[in-house]
């Protein structure tokens, strides 16, 4: 008896895209004797363990096993959690995260809501029986307390489990369930790269903690249609233009002494950013509510007092970066600025890179230099289109770690680099650890084989020479000409043409039922220039000029058929895609729009004031860039074109309403669709069976609105 093989859009589903079993969240200890690591079992187990790798001696070990900890039994989440892991876009298991302290001798994580703590050199894991559900426990730099969050209190606990108590918790007088301390708002945790609350001091003796009320912020309900004996989930959501979160900062003491940490709050609501380390004072960065300016403030943690340290404006918006704002082991501040046209590394008001790197990111900062990742800037001898590299950077200039082409980031301490490369001729990610620039150890990653290979050309397209990744059938004979499959995400925050293997298996699998598939990086996609990602300004449309610049200017190269150009995206993705079959039926004859949001509107406050303004002082960029309005349709074109639109009901990101008020209004119009609505879907689609059926249906639906037989 044989056994049919599984479909790539099973097998991709089953493995989380190919990512289960693969290690990540790495560590390194301050010696350097030590990487402390996350990877499940195998590449269709969720459940993460912790690992350890010895570096002297190269072996692997697991120091956390959920299984073993919890006896057998489900993981129970809270709602809390399962938030927390929606922000993340976390689709894993067992042990998600972690933290340790500064020796990296102690490490303590959350699972099924209970707090467990692993000492990492023995390899041993024991529970700390506090009340639960317990959230993102961190243990003190000295490794004698845990911190953590419970039912909006912040908690503490010695690490032998003694001493259990309550060190702030919400005031009696607020408003039920709103309060809570030590946990990052929803705005934090979906568009500032925040996700965390609150915050060691080097010594161990107190706390920065977030104090977040969000009373103020809209209620909105989220129901499943499929399940109507569930009660709807009330959620807080700040839609563009309504109010925030109120979000204060604390000092608190061991003692439970509290002091408010003071800044032009009024001004500057948004606490972006915390850094606490031993080589100064706390540092935070607050923004203005448009984004235009902000602030880099030190605080006093004994009186609360804040003094400015650097402050930046820009006539667009200001960026947020990871990694930065931090201080240098000498106390100097390091940050990323968009200065004479490039994204640089500045060490105070010095700039020390230039218009040839377009840095993404400060990976660890050292007495001897700077560790960022970066993509070829405008003034690259070339484009490198798609890589981004690990660089050294000091006074005496800047040094690339990673050579081969591809996608690569590192983490870096005692003198040992781990450095995780992502390349286009093989799948996966390789890991290396690396001592004075020198392979010592690998970590061995459990994922599976995609089996399939991208037949990609990375190129650039257009006259605006646009970074795109072009994939062929793999039995493609090079001459019949192709219908075409636009596969962008096209947006802010989400660069899709990567210069490695995995991240092109899907479009791979659209091209092999025959497309041509396009992927698309145009305005407003990050890793080319400051300018290249604010051109889209007060305007989003521009976003689909660049997909059809790029489509156009490939077809002059190679046999792209077209009179039959579908397109297909979610989220920013799935709102081009509409936007597309709306706006410019001339050029595209079918669309499917995942997840999209329809009316910028009903957006997030963080993301769509950064780009579109207040809605009520710029409500003709909102109507411009909508794909509705409260009048119906957004400048719809002749012909109408077949759409599909799909949706999860329990999306709490782009709630299901976006979908439901676009159907409504292409029903108004007359124009015939299709709605493939995902009962208990979030903005993630991690069941298996909903995932590959997706993917299959999308296929269907571009055979029969392309008329491909």
């Amino acid at each position: 008896m044989t056994t049919e093989p599984l479909s790539f859009p099973r097998r991709y589903a089953r493995t989380q895209r190919f990512t289960l079993g693969a290690p990540r969240a790495f560590t390194v200890s301050p010696d350097g004797s030590r990487v402390v690591f996350l990877r499940s079992s195998s590449g269709t187990d969720r459940a993460n363990q912790l690992w350890v790798l010895d570096v002297a001696e190269g072996q692997e070990r697991v120091a956390a096993d959920p299984r073993a900890l919890l006896g057998g039994a489900t993981e129970r989440l809270s709602a809390a959690e399962r938030a927390r892991r929606e922000r993340s876009r976390e689709g894993g298991a067992g042990i998600v995260g972690y933290a340790t302290d500064t020796a990296v001798e102690l490490a303590s994580f959350a699972l099924s809501g209970r707090l467990f703590t692993a000492e990492l050199r023995a390899g041993t894991a024991r529970e700390l029986r506090v009340p639960g559900p317990v959230i993102d426990p961190r243990p003190s730099p000295d490794g004698r307390l845990v911190a953590y969050v419970r039912g909006g209190a912040l908690r503490v606990v010695g690490a032998e489990g003694e001493g259990d108590r309550a060190l702030v918790e919400p005031e009696s007088g607020a408003d039920p369930g709103t309060v809570s301390y030590g946990l990052a708002e929803f705005i934090a945790a979906e568009e500032m790269g925040r996700s965390r609350g609150f915050w060691w001091s080097p010594e161990g003796d107190r706390l920065l903690v977030a104090r977040v009320d969000d009373a103020p912020v809209r209620r909105w309900w989220i129901s499943d249609p499929a399940q109507p004996e569930r009660a709807p989930q009330q959620v807080g959501y700040p839609a563009a233009g309504t109010d925030n979160a109120d979000v204060r900062l604390f000092v608190i003491g061991l003692d439970g002494v509290r002091t408010e940490v003071v800044w032009d709050r009024a001004h500057y609501p948004y606490l972006a950013h915390v850094h606490w380390s031993a080589a100064g004072a706390p540092l935070i960065l607050v923004q203005a509510r448009d984004q235009r300016s902000q602030l880099f403030l030190a605080v006093d943690p004994d009186t609360g007092a804040t003094r400015m340290v650097h402050a930046d404006e820009d006539p667009q918006w200001l960026d947020l970066f990871p990694g930065v704002p931090c201080w240098s082991p000498a106390g100097q501040l390091v940050r990323i600025a968009d200065e004479g046209g490039a994204r640089v590394l500045a060490f105070g008001e010095r700039p020390f890179t230039g218009p040839q790197l377009h840095v993404r990111a400060v990976l660890d900062v050292s007495a001897d230099d700077v560790l960022i990742s970066a993509s070829a800037g405008e003034a690259a001898a070339a484009p490198e289109t798609g890589e981004v590299h690990v660089y050294r950077v000091n006074e005496l200039g800047v040094e690339r770690l990673s050579q081969e082409p591809g996608v690569h980031a590192a983490v870096r301490g005692g003198g040992v680099t781990v450095l995780v490369s992502s390349v286009p001729d093989r799948p996966g990610a390789q890991v290396q650890v690396l001592r004075d620039g020198k392979r010592v150890a690998t970590v061995t990653s459990y994922a599976e084989s995609p089996g399939l290979s991208p037949r990609v050309t990375l190129t650039e397209g257009g006259a605006r020479k646009i970074s795109c990744a072009l994939l062929m059938p793999t039995d493609y004979d090079g001459v019949t000409p192709l219908p075409v499959l636009m596969d962008p995400y096209g947006g802010p925050h989400g660069p899709r043409v990567l210069a490695a293997h995995n991240a092109h298996l899907t479009s791979q699998w659209f091209a092999d039922q025959g497309f041509a598939v396009v992927v698309a990086d145009g305005r407003g996609t990050p890793g080319r220039s400051p300018a290249w990602e604010k051109a889209v300004r007060d305007d989003f449309t521009l976003t689909l000029d660049d997909q059809i610049d790029a489509l156009h200017g490939l077809a002059e190269r190679f046999p792209l058929d077209l009179s039959r150009v579908g397109i297909r995206g979610w989220s920013f993705g799935g709102w081009l895609a509409g936007l597309a079959v709306l706006r410019r039926p001339d050029v595209f004859h079918a669309g499917i729009a995942g997840a999209p949001v329809t009316d910028w509107r009903l957006y997030d406050t963080h993301y769509t004031e950064r780009y579109l303004g207040d809605p009520a002082a710029a409500a003709e960029a909102y109507a411009k860039s909508s794909l509705i309005t409260d009048d119906g349709l957004s400048a719809p074109a002749e012909p109408h074109r077949p759409l599909m639109i799909v949706h999860g009901l329990a999306d709490d990101n782009v709630v299901v309403a976006h979908a439901l008020r676009l159907s409504s209004a292409l029903l108004a119009a007359g124009r015939p669709h299709e709605v493939l609505p995902l009962s208990g879907v979030t903005h993630m689609t991690p069941q298996e069976q909903v995932a590959e059926n997706l993917l299959l249906l999308q296929v269907d639906f571009l055979k029969r609105a392309l008329n491909l037989g």
